[in-house]
């Protein structure tokens, strides 16, 4: 039952941030670029009693993502400006995601060994 309100519950936020983007759409992507996921999520781990090592570390996981991610976001919105199809931007998105993250892992695991 508590699954089901976790998605119920975070399905709702997602549907309001995209129809607020769909009205104004700045301020929709202002918004949807809050931490709403990590937030969530960190309220849902700590709900379910996961401890504060456990959050701190999902926390640094979160931290560890998010050069990837404005990557992945600067390649979409670039390819979008230059008229390409929405799949075939989130896509190459994804790659360079991707890409991206097994560099930082090399780079990462480089100073730590």
């Amino acid at each position: 039952m508590f699954f089901v309100i976790k998605i119920i519950s975070s399905a709702v936020i997602i549907g309001i941030v995209t129809e607020l983007a769909r009205r104004f759409p700045l301020y929709g992507g202002m918004l949807a670029a809050l931490p709403l996921i990590s937030l969530l999520s960190i309220i849902w781990l700590k709900i379910e009693g996961e401890s504060l090592q456990g959050i701190s570390k999902f926390t640094l996981g979160v931290l560890a993502g998010f050069p990837a991610t404005i990557i992945m976001l600067c390649v979409v919105f670039g390819l979008l400006k230059q008229s390409l199809h929405l799949g075939i931007a989130i896509g190459v998105g994804m790659i360079a995601w991707a890409l991206c993250l097994i560099v930082q892992d090399f780079i990462v695991k480089g100073f730590i060994s």
